[in-house]
């Protein structure tokens, strides 16, 4: 039951992810087809102007969902840059602010740049009026931000991530951990505490005086907490492990089983089950 109700909040999640990337960038391939296409265009005009109407444009190259860039062989007028870049966008119908960076083929060295901001609200471009010298270039532009969500996109997502918050909520409360207790353990015959011999597999517990014979649930409960002897145990570990089988678990059934155990184990004074209020409780044994 465990391992399906797990399985479901997975694929729910995968699924949610698939739905929320479609709904933030609902059509990524045409926006990365449009800087391509403006990229080559740039690189176009720049090659025209410089007097070469014949070199291949080498292909835009697409590093992640951001930045893209696109190599220029010969040397190029960075003066005119900023505006054909900017008329090629606007003709491809892109509006979201940019970096321009012209590096070295070679070395990778940034030399000239820009930001389209200072260029669209100031009139502010870096470095230009400055020589430079004939050799290869690459032209990379990095976008600060990705198409804005649609507003009619919206409430879909948010009643996407709604469900899905929801779904890990429940089933973080309703998993169950593992009982930490070794496999080995839970076969031995005795287990030993103060004046007590405890036979779990028989749910019998002896003292110096008397035999007990404990319910399940009692028995259960002393083996967890004398696997775990002077160990504070945390409310919800204890109940996860005793109450597992059941699915539901009931704080006040803890509070009970304790109560029944401490008459139990009052044949030896040096044996005590504390409670730490707002943790949990502790076997104390000598």
């Amino acid at each position: 039951m465990l391992k399906s109700a797990l399985l479901f909040f997975v694929l729910l999640f995968s699924l949610s992810f698939v739905w929320v990337k479609g709904l933030l960038y609902p059509n990524t391939e045409p926006f990365e087809s449009h800087v391509n296409l403006a990229l080559r265009r740039t690189a176009h005009l720049l090659l025209k102007n410089a007097g070469d109407s014949t070199s291949r444009i080498a292909p835009v190259q697409h590093t992640d969902s951001q930045n893209f860039s696109v190599t220029v062989s010969q040397n190029f007028n960075y003066d005119a840059l900023p505006k054909i870049l900017d008329e090629s966008l606007k003709i491809q119908g892109i509006t979201q602010n940019y970096k321009v960076l012209i590096l070295d083929c070679t070395t990778k060295v940034l030399e000239l740049g820009y930001n389209s901001f200072d260029y669209k609200n100031k009139n502010e471009i870096a470095c230009v009026g400055r020589s430079q010298t004939p050799k290869c270039y690459v032209l990379n532009l990095s976008f600060e931000s990705l198409p804005a969500v649609p507003n009619s996109n919206l409430p879909v997502l948010a009643l996407i991530l709604s469900f899905t918050m929801l779904g890990f909520l429940y089933w973080q409360k309703t998993k169950v951990l593992p009982d930490i207790t070794p496999k080995s353990e839970l076969a031995e015959q005795r287990i030993l505490f103060g004046n007590f011999s405890f036979d779990f597999d028989n749910l019998l517990l002896y003292s110096p005086d008397n035999q007990h014979t404990l319910t399940y649930r009692e028995a259960k409960l002393l083996k967890i907490f004398a696997s775990h002897q002077n160990q504070l145990l945390e409310r919800d570990f204890i109940m996860k492990s005793v109450w597992e089988d059941e699915g539901i678990v009931v704080g006040r059934s803890l509070d009970v089983f304790v109560s029944r155990l401490r008459k139990i184990l009052q044949a030896d004074a040096r044996v005590e089950i504390i409670t730490v209020h707002g943790v949990g409780y502790k076997l104390q044994t000598p």
